[in-house]
């Protein structure tokens, strides 16, 4: 089987494209796709650090080293919650803010230019194909 024939070989090559997209632009304003992922994951009132992970679709662990280069940029700050001290919460600082605002801004950008390429049927069934195989890698065993 040639690699153009799998499922796995598209989606890692045009994932691998867009993340050099996202970075290159990112690296710009002193960031990374990573953080600008997490600055757009992060809710006004604040995220528990233990929700980040899978609210991006990633392990927490990956997340660690990420938040502490954050921590130390000065984009966001850790808040221990009042009512339950073990619970610590993400909170943008102003600086975290304007950093989203440019990642929110790239994000749509992208995305307008191309979803502009494609018909909405097209987008459709990309979309459908996609959770479809989200569903299937998150719910059977394939090996």
């Amino acid at each position: 089987m040639k690699p153009e024939e799998t499922i796995d070989f598209p989606i890692r090559k045009v994932w691998s494209r867009i993340s050099r997209i996202y970075n290159s632009e990112a690296s710009k304003y002193g960031g990374t796709m990573a953080i600008g992922q997490i600055l757009l994951s992060i809710d006004p009132e604040g995220t528990p650090s233990t929700k980040l992970g899978p609210k991006m679709g990633m392990e927490s662990r990956s997340l660690v080293r990420t938040l502490q280069t954050m921590e130390e940029a000065g984009l966001i700050k850790r808040i221990a919650c009042k009512e339950d001290k073990r619970v610590v919460r993400m909170h943008l600082t102003a600086k975290g803010k304007q950093m989203r605002d440019v990642s929110r801004n790239t994000v749509i950008k992208f995305n307008e230019a191309v979803q502009s390429r494609f018909t909405p049927t097209q987008l459709n069934n990309f979309r459908t194909v996609m959770t479809e195989l989200d569903r299937i890698l998150e719910q059977e065993q394939l090996f």
